[in-house]
């Protein structure tokens, strides 16, 4: 494991593998960057692997700093456009799933000079007031329950994984900072043919994801200039821990040199 230079006083956790075109893989809520563990070993012959904890997640640092301005997408990209930058990594492919997903859109839309290609899975954008439905609300629960100082006492004491004193509360900046997919999608508007992200995207859409279903992605070329949609059947919303062999054969297939002339 090692550690960036800080970034408004945040230091990322990062591990780093194999050799060739590098991929950055971000992980999404509640994980770490042991959700790509099934990942990186397919991977590493073809790629570069750097797989970072997110500020507030993992091994990274943790701060009780205002949401809005530090744990938000654009507060994240921040920190993985400025590990790119300290590694030296050309045009790294930006893969992501969850809030890693929309981190590297972030990225994409910041620095599309530093970005390759990406490989994302929901959310992505298109989505709209589709979320505010009953149904998808039912899913999604867990979003106003963030909201309330309450769910921080309980959920310390019930996941091993965020025992330590301020993790959960570090983790859930994200959905305090208005960054969580109700708040993103409702607030949503279509760009115009130069806001699109130009970055060759690839979408691994889950045929089984209850927050994100499958016929929420017929609006991607809205917001994408060159989105190719592969449908996952049979798998979930933790597409890299689900189906880690599709993950890292689109992984590998966008970081192919040949593909970007």
């Amino acid at each position: 494991m090692r550690r960036s230079d800080p970034v408004d006083g945040f230091r990322l956790a990062y591990d780093r593998a194999g050799g060739g075109p590098a991929v950055l893989l971000l992980h999404g809520w509640p994980g770490d960057r042991t959700d790509y563990r099934g990942v990186v070993p397919r991977i590493t012959a073809a790629v570069e692997a750097v797989v970072p904890d997110l500020r507030g997640f993992g091994e990274s640092d943790r701060h009780p700093a205002e949401p809005r301005s530090q744990y938000t997408a654009a507060a994240q990209a921040r920190s993985i456009i400025a590990l790119i930058e300290e590694l030296g990594l050309s045009r790294p492919v930006l893969a992501g799933y969850d809030i890693g997903s929309r981190i590297a859109q972030a990225v994409a839309r910041e620095r599309p000079d530093l970005a390759g290609a990406l490989v994302v899975s929901p959310p992505l954008p298109g989505i709209g007031d589709r979320i505010l439905s009953p149904r998808a609300q039912q899913e999604f629960w867990y979003q106003p329950f963030h909201q309330l100082g309450l769910s921080t006492e309980l959920i310390e004491h019930l996941v091993s994984m965020y025992g330590r004193p301020g993790a959960f509360a570090a983790s859930v900046a994200w959905y305090r900072s208005g960054a969580g997919s109700v708040a993103t999608s409702v607030a949503e508007q279509v760009p115009g043919p130069a806001g699109r992200i130009a970055v060759p995207t690839t979408v691994l859409w889950p045929e089984h994801d209850p927050l994100f279903p499958r016929q929420w992605s017929d609006r991607l070329g809205e917001f994408f200039t060159d989105a190719r949609l592969i449908h996952l059947d049979g798998a979930g919303h933790f597409t890299p821990l689900e189906r880690p062999e599709d993950f890292a054969a689109a992984v590998t297939a966008a970081a192919d040199p040949s593909r970007h002339p």
